[in-house]
Protein backbone atom coordinates (compact mmCIF):
# COMPACT_ATOMS: atom_id res chain seq x y z
CA UNK A 1 0.00 0.00 0.00
CA UNK A 2 1.26 3.81 -0.63
CA UNK A 3 0.41 6.61 1.36
CA UNK A 4 -1.46 9.06 -0.45
CA UNK A 5 -2.29 11.92 1.93
CA UNK A 6 -0.52 12.90 5.35
CA UNK A 7 -1.71 14.92 7.89
CA UNK A 8 -2.86 15.50 11.98
CA UNK A 9 -5.93 14.30 13.85
CA UNK A 10 -6.91 17.27 16.19
CA UNK A 11 -9.02 16.66 18.71
CA UNK A 12 -8.41 18.95 22.22
CA UNK A 13 -4.67 19.53 22.21
CA UNK A 14 -4.11 16.30 21.35
CA UNK A 15 -2.56 15.66 18.29
CA UNK A 16 -2.48 12.14 15.98
CA UNK A 17 -0.17 12.45 13.10
CA UNK A 18 -1.58 10.01 10.14
CA UNK A 19 -0.88 8.60 6.88
CA UNK A 20 -4.16 8.22 4.70
CA UNK A 21 -3.82 4.96 2.60
CA UNK A 22 -6.96 4.36 -0.12
CA UNK A 23 -9.12 1.68 1.80
CA UNK A 24 -11.33 0.20 -1.51
CA UNK A 25 -10.01 -0.30 -5.14
CA UNK A 26 -11.46 -1.13 -8.14
CA UNK A 27 -11.56 -4.23 -9.66
CA UNK A 28 -12.85 -4.06 -13.07
CA UNK A 29 -10.78 -5.09 -15.89
CA UNK A 30 -9.19 -2.10 -17.74
CA UNK A 31 -10.57 -1.54 -20.87
CA UNK A 32 -10.00 1.12 -23.55
CA UNK A 33 -11.43 2.50 -27.05
CA UNK A 34 -9.69 1.60 -29.73
CA UNK A 35 -10.61 2.21 -33.42
CA UNK A 36 -12.45 -0.77 -34.73
CA UNK A 37 -11.01 -0.86 -38.24
CA UNK A 38 -6.98 -1.23 -37.09
CA UNK A 39 -7.08 -1.40 -33.51
CA UNK A 40 -5.51 1.77 -32.89
CA UNK A 41 -5.94 3.96 -29.65
CA UNK A 42 -8.87 6.39 -29.14
CA UNK A 43 -7.10 9.39 -27.53
CA UNK A 44 -9.06 12.09 -25.83
CA UNK A 45 -7.38 15.63 -26.25
CA UNK A 46 -7.95 18.68 -24.46
CA UNK A 47 -8.00 21.32 -26.86
CA UNK A 48 -8.41 25.33 -26.99
CA UNK A 49 -11.94 26.62 -28.64
CA UNK A 50 -10.06 29.61 -28.64
CA UNK A 51 -6.55 29.08 -30.97
CA UNK A 52 -7.63 25.27 -31.34
CA UNK A 53 -4.45 24.22 -29.90
CA UNK A 54 -3.74 21.22 -27.56
CA UNK A 55 -3.28 22.52 -24.26
CA UNK A 56 -0.55 20.34 -21.95
CA UNK A 57 -2.05 19.76 -18.34
CA UNK A 58 0.44 22.16 -16.71
CA UNK A 59 -1.13 25.03 -18.47
CA UNK A 60 -4.56 24.07 -17.52
CA UNK A 61 -6.29 26.14 -15.18
CA UNK A 62 -9.95 25.93 -13.56
CA UNK A 63 -13.17 28.66 -13.88
CA UNK A 64 -16.33 28.89 -12.98
CA UNK A 65 -19.58 30.08 -15.95
CA UNK A 66 -22.61 31.38 -14.19
CA UNK A 67 -24.23 31.89 -18.14
CA UNK A 68 -22.53 35.14 -18.42
CA UNK A 69 -19.41 35.64 -17.12
CA UNK A 70 -16.26 33.28 -16.55
CA UNK A 71 -14.14 33.65 -13.35
CA UNK A 72 -11.22 31.72 -13.96
CA UNK A 73 -9.35 30.35 -10.73
CA UNK A 74 -5.45 29.87 -10.77
CA UNK A 75 -3.95 27.20 -9.03
CA UNK A 76 -2.21 29.99 -6.74
CA UNK A 77 -5.81 31.16 -6.09
CA UNK A 78 -6.76 27.61 -5.00
CA UNK A 79 -4.40 27.30 -2.60
CA UNK A 80 -4.71 30.47 -1.11
CA UNK A 81 -7.84 28.50 0.51
CA UNK A 82 -7.44 28.27 4.08
CA UNK A 83 -8.94 24.36 4.09
CA UNK A 84 -6.63 23.63 0.96
CA UNK A 85 -3.95 24.77 2.86
CA UNK A 86 -4.49 22.53 6.14
CA UNK A 87 -3.10 19.09 6.66
CA UNK A 88 -5.40 18.62 9.94
CA UNK A 89 -8.17 16.44 10.67
CA UNK A 90 -10.17 18.60 12.93
CA UNK A 91 -12.71 16.19 15.28
CA UNK A 92 -15.85 18.53 15.72
CA UNK A 93 -17.78 16.25 17.72
CA UNK A 94 -18.46 12.50 19.08
CA UNK A 95 -21.72 10.91 18.25
CA UNK A 96 -23.53 7.87 18.63
CA UNK A 97 -22.46 5.29 15.83
CA UNK A 98 -25.87 4.44 14.39
CA UNK A 99 -26.73 8.54 14.13
CA UNK A 100 -24.23 8.41 10.71
CA UNK A 101 -26.96 7.31 8.23
CA UNK A 102 -25.20 4.74 5.90
CA UNK A 103 -26.03 7.17 2.63
CA UNK A 104 -23.61 9.63 3.84
CA UNK A 105 -20.84 7.26 3.08
CA UNK A 106 -18.19 8.61 0.21
CA UNK A 107 -15.09 7.42 0.56
CA UNK A 108 -12.40 5.18 2.94
CA UNK A 109 -9.30 5.69 3.83
CA UNK A 110 -7.38 3.63 6.46
CA UNK A 111 -4.95 5.69 8.97
CA UNK A 112 -2.04 4.74 9.88
CA UNK A 113 0.25 6.35 13.06
CA UNK A 114 2.96 8.29 11.54
CA UNK A 115 5.50 9.17 14.65
CA UNK A 116 7.71 7.18 16.76
CA UNK A 117 4.92 6.64 19.11
CA UNK A 118 1.56 5.36 18.48
CA UNK A 119 0.45 5.69 21.65
CA UNK A 120 -2.03 8.43 20.73
CA UNK A 121 -3.25 6.70 17.91
CA UNK A 122 -4.01 3.78 20.32
CA UNK A 123 -5.44 5.66 23.21
CA UNK A 124 -7.80 7.42 20.02
CA UNK A 125 -8.61 4.07 18.76
CA UNK A 126 -9.79 2.49 21.93
CA UNK A 127 -11.90 5.17 23.60
CA UNK A 128 -13.77 4.69 19.80
CA UNK A 129 -14.42 1.64 20.87
CA UNK A 130 -15.16 1.58 24.13
CA UNK A 131 -17.50 4.36 23.92
CA UNK A 132 -19.21 3.07 20.66
CA UNK A 133 -18.89 6.44 18.99
CA UNK A 134 -18.04 8.04 15.90
CA UNK A 135 -15.91 11.02 15.46
CA UNK A 136 -17.13 13.15 13.23
CA UNK A 137 -14.54 15.24 11.25
CA UNK A 138 -13.47 18.23 8.57
CA UNK A 139 -10.33 18.00 6.71
CA UNK A 140 -8.93 18.91 3.33
CA UNK A 141 -8.50 17.02 0.45
CA UNK A 142 -7.92 17.16 -3.28
CA UNK A 143 -9.10 21.02 -3.14
CA UNK A 144 -11.74 20.48 -1.22
CA UNK A 145 -12.80 20.57 2.16
CA UNK A 146 -14.79 17.56 3.73
CA UNK A 147 -16.80 16.07 6.02
CA UNK A 148 -15.97 12.72 7.24
CA UNK A 149 -16.46 9.75 10.26
CA UNK A 150 -13.37 8.93 11.82
CA UNK A 151 -14.03 5.30 13.31
CA UNK A 152 -12.46 1.76 13.82
CA UNK A 153 -12.27 -1.29 11.74
CA UNK A 154 -10.58 -4.21 12.84
CA UNK A 155 -7.29 -2.49 14.25
CA UNK A 156 -7.10 0.77 11.88
CA UNK A 157 -8.69 4.28 12.41
CA UNK A 158 -10.95 4.44 9.06
CA UNK A 159 -11.56 7.94 7.78
CA UNK A 160 -14.18 8.11 5.26
CA UNK A 161 -15.96 11.04 3.89
CA UNK A 162 -19.51 12.18 4.09
CA UNK A 163 -21.14 13.80 2.11
CA UNK A 164 -22.86 17.04 2.85
CA UNK A 165 -26.50 17.12 4.02
CA UNK A 166 -28.10 19.24 1.04
CA UNK A 167 -26.04 16.71 -1.30
CA UNK A 168 -28.48 13.64 -0.03
CA UNK A 169 -31.63 13.84 -1.87
CA UNK A 170 -34.59 13.79 0.15
CA UNK A 171 -36.87 10.56 -1.72
CA UNK A 172 -39.87 12.64 -3.65
CA UNK A 173 -41.61 10.51 -6.09
CA UNK A 174 -45.86 10.17 -5.65
CA UNK A 175 -46.14 6.24 -5.11
CA UNK A 176 -43.90 6.55 -2.06
CA UNK A 177 -47.33 8.12 -0.54
CA UNK A 178 -49.66 5.24 -1.74
CA UNK A 179 -51.45 3.06 1.19
CA UNK A 180 -52.35 -0.27 0.56
CA UNK A 181 -53.96 -2.67 3.23
CA UNK A 182 -51.88 -5.06 4.07
CA UNK A 183 -53.42 -8.40 6.52
CA UNK A 184 -51.47 -9.87 9.68
CA UNK A 185 -51.58 -13.07 7.28
CA UNK A 186 -49.36 -11.18 4.67
CA UNK A 187 -47.11 -9.89 7.14
CA UNK A 188 -46.35 -13.34 8.97
CA UNK A 189 -45.80 -14.87 5.55
CA UNK A 190 -43.21 -11.91 4.35
CA UNK A 191 -41.58 -12.29 7.99
CA UNK A 192 -41.15 -16.17 7.41
CA UNK A 193 -39.73 -15.30 4.14
CA UNK A 194 -37.25 -13.23 5.98
CA UNK A 195 -36.00 -15.49 8.26
CA UNK A 196 -35.73 -18.56 5.88
CA UNK A 197 -33.23 -16.17 4.06
CA UNK A 198 -31.66 -14.82 6.93
CA UNK A 199 -27.90 -15.24 7.92
CA UNK A 200 -24.60 -13.96 8.69
CA UNK A 201 -23.61 -11.32 6.28
CA UNK A 202 -19.84 -12.69 4.47
CA UNK A 203 -18.31 -10.34 2.12
CA UNK A 204 -15.86 -12.77 0.34
CA UNK A 205 -19.28 -15.32 0.03
CA UNK A 206 -19.86 -12.98 -3.27
CA UNK A 207 -18.38 -12.50 -6.62
CA UNK A 208 -18.62 -10.04 -9.53
CA UNK A 209 -19.69 -12.77 -12.21
CA UNK A 210 -19.17 -10.29 -14.77
CA UNK A 211 -15.57 -9.53 -14.46
CA UNK A 212 -14.68 -13.21 -13.45
CA UNK A 213 -16.19 -14.17 -17.24
CA UNK A 214 -14.69 -10.85 -18.81
CA UNK A 215 -11.49 -11.83 -17.82
CA UNK A 216 -11.91 -15.31 -18.95
CA UNK A 217 -12.94 -14.43 -22.07
CA UNK A 218 -10.21 -12.19 -22.64
CA UNK A 219 -7.41 -14.86 -21.42
CA UNK A 220 -9.18 -17.06 -24.43
CA UNK A 221 -8.37 -14.02 -26.88
CA UNK A 222 -4.82 -14.35 -25.65
CA UNK A 223 -4.24 -18.08 -25.83
CA UNK A 224 -5.81 -18.05 -29.51
CA UNK A 225 -3.25 -15.54 -31.01
CA UNK A 226 -6.21 -13.02 -31.22
CA UNK A 227 -4.28 -9.99 -30.12
CA UNK A 228 -2.61 -7.01 -31.62
CA UNK A 229 0.80 -5.05 -30.84
CA UNK A 230 0.05 -2.58 -27.52
CA UNK A 231 3.62 -0.91 -28.77
CA UNK A 232 2.18 -0.50 -32.55
CA UNK A 233 -1.51 0.63 -31.58
CA UNK A 234 -1.75 1.95 -28.17
CA UNK A 235 1.76 4.53 -27.91
CA UNK A 236 2.71 5.57 -24.69
CA UNK A 237 0.73 5.96 -21.48
CA UNK A 238 1.25 8.73 -18.73
CA UNK A 239 1.38 7.43 -15.24
CA UNK A 240 1.14 10.42 -12.21
CA UNK A 241 1.33 9.85 -8.71
CA UNK A 242 1.73 11.73 -4.97
CA UNK A 243 4.71 11.94 -3.40
CA UNK A 244 4.58 10.86 0.11
CA UNK A 245 5.29 13.78 3.07
CA UNK A 246 6.47 13.37 6.26
CA UNK A 247 4.07 13.99 9.45
CA UNK A 248 4.79 16.02 13.43
CA UNK A 249 5.44 14.81 16.68
CA UNK A 250 2.93 14.34 19.35
CA UNK A 251 3.25 16.31 22.19
CA UNK A 252 2.89 15.33 26.09
CA UNK A 253 -0.30 13.04 25.81
CA UNK A 254 -1.42 13.03 29.31
CA UNK A 255 -0.89 16.77 29.47
CA UNK A 256 -3.29 17.69 26.14
CA UNK A 257 -5.73 15.35 27.94
CA UNK A 258 -5.84 17.47 30.49
CA UNK A 259 -5.48 20.41 29.36
CA UNK A 260 -8.12 19.31 26.58
CA UNK A 261 -10.70 18.78 29.21
CA UNK A 262 -10.05 21.62 31.31
CA UNK A 263 -10.44 24.11 28.44
CA UNK A 264 -14.02 22.29 27.06
CA UNK A 265 -15.34 22.54 30.90
CA UNK A 266 -14.66 25.99 30.96
CA UNK A 267 -15.97 26.72 27.87
CA UNK A 268 -19.14 24.69 28.52
CA UNK A 269 -18.92 26.61 32.37
CA UNK A 270 -18.92 30.26 30.67
CA UNK A 271 -21.82 29.57 28.25
CA UNK A 272 -23.59 27.97 31.18
CA UNK A 273 -22.73 31.44 33.24
CA UNK A 274 -24.04 33.58 29.63
CA UNK A 275 -27.18 31.64 29.73
CA UNK A 276 -28.07 31.60 33.75
CA UNK A 277 -27.17 35.80 33.32
CA UNK A 278 -29.99 35.76 30.52
CA UNK A 279 -32.60 33.82 31.88
CA UNK A 280 -32.02 35.86 35.23
CA UNK A 281 -32.87 38.80 33.12
CA UNK A 282 -35.89 37.51 31.52
CA UNK A 283 -36.69 36.23 34.68
CA UNK A 284 -36.67 40.05 36.54
CA UNK A 285 -39.00 41.51 33.58
CA UNK A 286 -41.31 38.16 34.07
CA UNK A 287 -41.77 38.73 38.00
CA UNK A 288 -42.36 43.07 37.12
CA UNK A 289 -44.90 42.33 34.18
CA UNK A 290 -46.62 39.36 37.05
CA UNK A 291 -46.77 42.24 39.95
CA UNK A 292 -48.26 44.54 37.69
CA UNK A 293 -50.55 42.14 36.13
CA UNK A 294 -51.61 41.05 40.03
CA UNK A 295 -52.81 44.29 40.93
CA UNK A 296 -55.43 44.26 38.95
CA UNK A 297 -56.30 40.50 38.77
CA UNK A 298 -54.14 37.71 40.25
CA UNK A 299 -54.05 35.22 37.28
CA UNK A 300 -52.65 31.39 37.21
CA UNK A 301 -50.24 32.36 35.09
CA UNK A 302 -48.59 35.62 36.87
CA UNK A 303 -48.36 33.60 39.73
CA UNK A 304 -45.96 30.58 38.11
CA UNK A 305 -44.16 33.33 36.92
CA UNK A 306 -43.53 34.70 40.25
CA UNK A 307 -42.30 30.82 41.57
CA UNK A 308 -40.40 30.82 38.42
CA UNK A 309 -38.64 34.51 39.01
CA UNK A 310 -38.21 33.15 43.00
CA UNK A 311 -36.42 29.86 42.01
CA UNK A 312 -34.27 31.57 40.08
CA UNK A 313 -33.01 33.91 42.48
CA UNK A 314 -32.63 31.62 44.69
CA UNK A 315 -30.36 29.36 42.10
Amino acid sequence: MRAIWTGTISFGLVNVPVKAYSATEDHDVPLHQVHAKDGGRIRYQRKCEICGQVVPYEEIDKAYDDGENTVILTDKDLKSLPAEASREIEVVEFVPTEQVEPMMFERSYYLEPDSKSAKAYILLRTTLQNTDRTAIVKFAMRQKTRLGALRVRDAALVLQSLLWADEVREPDFPSIHQEAKISSAELKMAKSLVDEFSSDFTPEDYEDDYQRELRILIDEKIKKGDTVSTEETFGETEQQGEGEEEGGEVIDLMAALKRSVEKRRGENGASKKNTEKSASASGDDSSETGKKSASAKKSPSGGRKKEASKKEKTA
